[in-house]
C-alpha cells in the first residue's frame, strides 16, 4: 500500500518496565537444589554454610595463567552487559576476590566448569578455556541474582548435556548488519549456546563473496520487493534491498564468534533454493527462463542442474567456504527441491540413465555424495536438512531433522548423527502468543512453554543410538522479520528456553522454576538492550457482552500464567490492585487496566482497555477467526509500505481469504462496514497450490461478501473496484437485515486476484441512522 494506516486503537506498549530487587518465587528450589537466578540450569549446586560473598570498592578479578586471564577479562564484560558493576583485573591472582583457574583435575569433563563461593571469593575452575567461559558467565549471573553483587556461599559443578546448543539465523531473505550479527552472538554467549547455523544463500539473496563467481553478490544480492516498498515514492524508480557480508566481514564474525566459544557453520543451499544463484550465474539452471532475484516467500521450482560443471562450480563455492570457516561442518541444505524442472529435463534425465538413477530423489542423492567426498578430502563434515534421508544417505553425513523428530530418529538409528530441529517446537519465526501484538510471523503458535518442553532425544530410540543426537538447534528464518527488533522479539526469551534444554540434565528442567527464573533474566535482556518479547508477559482481554443492556462479560489472561492484576477506576495497576481470579460482570463503559506481576513487580507496562456499547459493535482482523470451509494457511503479514519504520500488521488466510466473527450480535444492525486494504500476494507454494480456495468472482474485479455462517448464499455483497484508494485503503459499506439471533459472521473476498490480495484491517456493524 501506498501509505501506513492510521494507528490502530489496540491496547499499546507504554514503555520498558525496570523491575528492581526481584526475589525468586522458591517454588520447586528444594526438588532441583539450584539457584532460580540462573538460566539454563547448572547440573549441581549446593548451598554452603558461611557468609555471602558481596563486591565491594576493592573486587578485583584476576587469572592464573594468560588463558585464565583472557577470560577473566571476558567475565569483566559478561557483568557488565548483565547489568552488574564494572570490576578491574588484577595482575596478582591472590590479591583477587574473583579467580579464574585452569585445572586439569575439575571433574566435569569438556565445557563443564566447577565455581565455588565463599566469603573470601568466586574461584572458577575447568580443565578447557571453553568450561572456564560457561564459569564466567554464571559467576556473571550469580552477581546479578537477587541482590546485585552479592552471592550466597555455594558450589557448583556443571557440564553441558549436549554438544551442539544451536542458533540457526537467515540472513538471505532480511540481512542483518554485522553488529547485529555481534548482539546475537554476544546474547548466545550469555546463554551457553555454542552453534552459530548461518543461512546464507537463498532464493532471495546471496549474502556470501565468493571470489571466483563475483556474480553471485554483484547479482545475488539485490532484489527489488514487491508493492510499495520496491518504488521510489518520488521518481517512480525500483528501489532495490541489496546486501552481502564480504570475506573479510565474515571472518570477522568468525573470529568473534570464536571468542566467545561459538563455532560458525555456513549453509550453502543444494540443489534448491537457487534461484539467487541461477539468476547471476544462468548456466546453472535447468531451463533457459532467464530469472531475477525472487521478491516473493515460499517454496520455488528452481533447482540446480545436474551437470559436471554445476557440480564443479559448487565445489569451488565450498572451496572458498572452508577458506572462510574453519568449523568442522558445512552445511549444504537438501531440503524443499521439488523436482518438476528435472522431471521435464532432458539433460537430467539423460544424467539419471548414465548414472543408473533410479528416480529423481536419487539424483539428489548422488549430488549430495559427491559433495559429501568433497568435503571429506579437506576435512569437513556435511550436514543437511532431513530430506537428504530420501534416496540414499552418504555414509558420514549428519542429519538436521526439521519436519518433526521422525527425520532424525531413523537416521540416528541408522547410525547417523542427528540435531533435533523440528518445525514443531523450534522455529521461532512462528507466533510465540495469541496475541494482537504479536508482529509478522508464520502460521501456528510456538509458545515458550512449548518450546521449553521439546526432548531432543525420542523415546523410542535404542538405548544404543542415543548418543548419535548431537543436541539441538532453534530456527530464525526471516521472511516477515524484516527488522532487528521484530527478530530480538522472536528469538527472546524463547531462547533461554531452548539454551536450557541443550544445557542442562534432563531430570532438572522444570517449566515452573524455569518461568520464575525469568523476570531476573528480563532484567539482563534490558541491560543488553534486547528487545525481549513483551507480548508473554502482558495480559491479553477478551469480550463478550450486551450492547443494548451495556453490559460485558471481560475475560484476562496471561500467556505465562504469572498473577494477573487490574482496576476499572481509572487508577495504575499496582501489587496491591485486584487480583483477578474470575472474569469481570462489567457496566459499560468502562476502562480496563490491566498488568501481570510476579513478587510484587510488573513485568511489563499495564494495558488499558476502553469498553463502551460501541466498542462491541467493532472488530479487529487481529480479533476475528477463520472460516470454517476451505484451506488454512493463516500467516501475520506486514504492509508493503512504507520502505522504512512501522507498517501495518494484518491476519490473512492465504488458502481462502475468508474472516470470521462468532456469534456476532446483528440485533438493530442494518450495515456491515468494512474497511479493507491490498497488498502484493507474496507467495510460491509449489506443490500446495491446489490446497487454495478462491471463491469464482462474479463481476469483473469481485466482490465483497457478507454470509451467515459461512455457507449458503451471501446476505449482502458489493462490487469490488480495480483498485483501493491512494492510501491503499477503502471502505465498504453492505447493508444486510440484522436478527435477532447470534450469528456467525463471514466476510469475503472473492475472485482470484494475483499478484495481489485483498486484506481485512476492521469490520463494523452499523446501527440504522
Amino acid at each position: 500500500m501506498t501509505k501506513s494506516p492510521p494507528a490502530r486503537n489496540r491496547a499499546p506498549w507504554l514503555g520498558s518496565c525496570v523491575l528492581l530487587g526481584l526475589t525468586a518465587l522458591h517454588a520447586h528450589a528444594g526438588d532441583l537444589g539450584a539457584p532460580l537466578q540462573l538460566i539454563p540450569l547448572p547440573a549441581s549446586y549446593q548451598a554452603v554454610e558461611g557468609k555471602d560473598f558481596a563486591i565491594g570498592p576493592a573486587t578485583r578479578v584476576a587469572g592464573s595463567d594468560a588463558t585464565s586471564r583472557r577470560v577473566a577479562s571476558q567475565f569483566i564484560s559478561l557483568l557488565k552487559q548483565n547489568g552488574g558493576p564494572t570490576l578491574a583485573v588484577s595482575d596478582k591472582a591472590n590479591k583477587a576476590q574473583i579467580r579464574f583457574h585452569l585445572d586439569a583435575s575439575v571433574a566435569t569433563g569438556t565445557e563443564g566448569y566447577a565455581v565455588k563461593v565463599s566469603s573470601n571469593g568466586i574461584d572458577v575452575s575447568a580443565r578447557d578455556e571453553a568450561g572456564l567461559f560457561y564459569g564466567a558467565v554464571t559467576a556473571a549471573q550469580l552477581l546479578t541474582g537477587d541482590k546485585t553483587g552479592q552471592v550466597a556461599a555455594a558450589t557448583i559443578e556443571d557440564a553441558p548435556r549436549f554438544g551442539w546448543r544451536g542458533f540457526m539465523l537467515d540472513s538471505a531473505r532480511h540481512f542483518q548488519s554485522i553488529d547485529e550479527i555481534k548482539k546475537l552472538l554476544d546474547a548466545m554467549a550469555q546463554h551457553k549456546l555454542n552453534t552459530f547455523h548461518w543461512h546464507l544463500t537463498d532464493d532471495q539473496g546471496w549474502r556470501m563473496e565468493i571470489k571466483r563467481y563475483p556474480k553471485l553478490t554483484e547479482v545475488g544480492s539485490c532484489r527489488v520487493p514487491l508493492g510499495d516498498a520496491g518504488r521510489n515514492e518520488e521518481t517512480g524508480e525500483p528501489r532495490t534491498y541489496c546486501g552481502f557480508y564480504t570475506q573479510e566481514q565474515i571472518r570477522e564474525i568468525v573470529a568473534y564468534a570464536a571468542e566467545r566459544h561459538i563455532r560458525v557453520i555456513p549453509e550453502v543451499d543444494v540443489p534448491g533454493h537457487a534461484t539467487a544463484a541461477i539468476a547471476a550465474y544462468p548456466e546453472l539452471g535447468v531451463t533457459d527462463q532467464k530469472l531475477v532475484i525472487d521478491n516473493q516467500w515460499g517454496v520455488f521450482p528452481n533447482l540446480f542442474n545436474t551437470e559436471e560443471s554445476t557440480l564443479q562450480f559448487l565445489k569451488n563455492v565450498l572451496l572458498e567456504v572452508i577458506g572462510m570457516f574453519p568449523a568442522e561442518y558445512v552445511h549444504v541444505g537438501g531440503d524443499e527441491a521439488v523436482k518438476d524442472q528435472w522431471i521435464a529435463s532432458a539433460r537430467v534425465q539423460a544424467d539419471m540413465r548414465e548414472l543408473g538413477l533410479k528416480d529423481e530423489m536419487e539424483m539428489q542423492s548422488h549430488m549430495i555424495k559427491r559433495l559429501e567426498k568433497f568435503l571429506e578430502q579437506h576435512d569437513r563434515r556435511l550436514i543437511g536438512w532431513d530430506e537428504i534421508l530420501e534416496g540414499g544417505l552418504p555414509p558420514a553425513a549428519t542429519v538436521m531433522s526439521w519436519r518433526g523428530t521422525e527425520g532424525g530418529l531413523k537416521a540416528a538409528s541408522e547410525g547417523h548423527d542427528v540435531v533435533m530441529s523440528p518445525v514443531t517446537h523450534m522455529y521461532m519465526d512462528y507466533l510465540q502468543t495469541e496475541s494482537p501484538n504479536e508482529p509478522p510471523g508464520r502460521p501456528t503458535t510456538i509458545t515458550l512453554q512449548k518450546a521449553y518442553e521439546f526432548e531432543p532425544v525420542p523415546a523410542e530410540l535404542a538405548a544404543d543410538k542415543r548418543s548419535h543426537i548431537l543436541g539441538l538447534q532453534a530456527n530464525m528464518f526471516s521472511e516477515h522479520t524484516r527488522n532487528s527488533r521484530n527478530l530480538e522479539h522472536n528469538l527472546f526469551p524463547r531462547l533461554a528456553a531452548v539454551a536450557e534444554t541443550g544445557w542442562s540434565p534432563q531430570n532438572k528442567r522444570d517449566f515452573e522454576s524455569f518461568r520464575a527464573r525469568l523476570p531476573r533474566q528480563l532484567q539482563r535482556y534490558q541491560a543488553m538492550d534486547i528487545a525481549y518479547a513483551k507480548t508473554p508477559f502482558q495480559v491479553d482481554m477478551s469480550k463478550k457482552g450486551d450492547r443494548i443492556a451495556g453490559t460485558a462479560e471481560v475475560t484476562l489472561d496471561n500467556p505465562l500464567g504469572y498473577a494477573v492484576r487490574y482496576t476499572l477506576d481509572g487508577s495504575e495497576v499496582t501489587a496491591s490492585s485486584p487480583l483477578y481470579n474470575q472474569p469481570l460482570q462489567l457496566k459499560l463503559p468502562t476502562e480496563v487496566r490491566v498488568a501481570a506481576f510476579f513478587d510484587g513487580k510488573p513485568l511489563a507496562a499495564e494495558n488499558r482497555f476502553q469498553l463502551t456499547r460501541d466498542s462491541l459493535r467493532i472488530r479487529e482482523d487481529t480479533q476475528l477467526g477463520l472460516c470454517p470451509n476451505g484451506g488454512k494457511l493463516l500467516l501475520r503479514l506486514e504492509d508493503d509500505g512504507p520502505a522504512e519504520g512501522e507498517r501495518a500488521i494484518f491476519n490473512v488466510n492465504i488458502f481462502n481469504p475468508c474472516w470470521l466473527w462468532p456469534k456476532a450480535d446483528l440485533r438493530g444492525v442494518h450495515r456491515v462496514k468494512v474497511r479493507a486494504g491490498r497488498i502484493p500476494y507474496n507467495f510460491q507454494l509449489a506443490g500446495d497450490e491446489p490446497a487454495r480456495k478462491f471463491v469464482p468472482a462474479r463481476s469483473t474485479h469481485g466482490e465483497m461478501d457478507i454470509l451467515a455462517n459461512c455457507e449458503g448464499k451471501p446476505l449482502a455483497s458489493v462490487p469490488l473496484p480495480a483498485n483501493p484508494a491512494a492510501d491503499g485503503f477503502l471502505e465498504l459499506e453492505a447493508p444486510i437485515t440484522g436478527t435477532d439471533t447470534p450469528t456467525d459472521l463471514c466476510i469475503r473476498f472473492t475472485g482470484d486476484t494475483r499478484p495481489n490480495m485483498w486484506t481485512l484491517d476492521r469490520v463494523e456493524l452499523q446501527m440504522a441512522d
